[in-house]
């Protein structure tokens, strides 16, 4: 988290030092980007930077944290408006998202980077960090249809298997779509796919 000083600021020069964050972490790994760059863009000095931030990681932490307020926040607002059974409901929500990703690409650029593993010492913490809200989000987003009946809670822990397991499996592909709204096409396309399987059962 970002010291006292940081909140001492204006926030026209909290915000341009989260604008030159967001910029270097989306368009780099976390591991390549730099706080030079981050300084330059922002107009401060690298001393004042590290005294609003213990470290590069948290920074990129404070960025990240950020971003993923925004976007649950934003598409909350529109969770009431699902209606339907589990699986609609589930396709809706992606879509909803994917309209988010739309609409900030910057900010989608730094989730792509942040959530697809390549094997570094960040995704791991970064995974760790966000894997219990991440549940608790989906666990909300299917609250309406979670009763007391054993039935009920097994087909929401199947759902949720099956959209954490397409998820591993498609996210490898995401870099070979130049244009989002052609990977939200795609993405919806064979997640229905799999969700229309548990729905409608596997055929011998």
């Amino acid at each position: 988290m970002p010291e006292r000083l940081f909140y001492e600021l204006d926030i026209t020069k909290r915000a341009l030092i989260f604008d030159a964050g967001l910029k270097e972490f989306s368009q780099h790994p976390y591991d390549t980007a730099s706080t030079n760059s981050i300084i330059k863009f922002a107009g401060i000095s690298k001393g004042s930077l590290f005294k609003y931030f213990k470290n590069k990681e948290d920074l990129y932490f404070f960025i990240l944290d950020s971003v993923i307020a925004d976007l649950v926040t934003e598409t909350t607002k529109d969770m009431s408006n699902l209606k339907g059974n589990l699986f609609e409901v589930v396709i809706g929500y992606a879509a909803i998202e994917f309209n988010w990703h739309i609409s900030n690409p910057e900010k989608y650029q730094l989730l792509k980077r942040a959530f697809i593993d390549d094997h570094s010492a960040i995704f791991k913490k970064t995974i760790n960090r966000y894997k219990a809200s991440a549940e608790s989000l989906f666990d909300s987003l299917l609250s309406d249809h979670l009763t007391k009946e054993p039935s009920s809670q097994k087909n929401i822990k199947i759902i949720k298997w099956v959209v954490e397991g397409f998820n591993q499996e498609f996210n490898p592909k995401i870099d070979s779509f130049d244009d989002v709204g052609m990977l939200k096409d795609a993405y919806l396309e064979e997640l229905i796919n799999y969700l229309n399987i548990v729905k409608n059962g596997i055929a011998d």
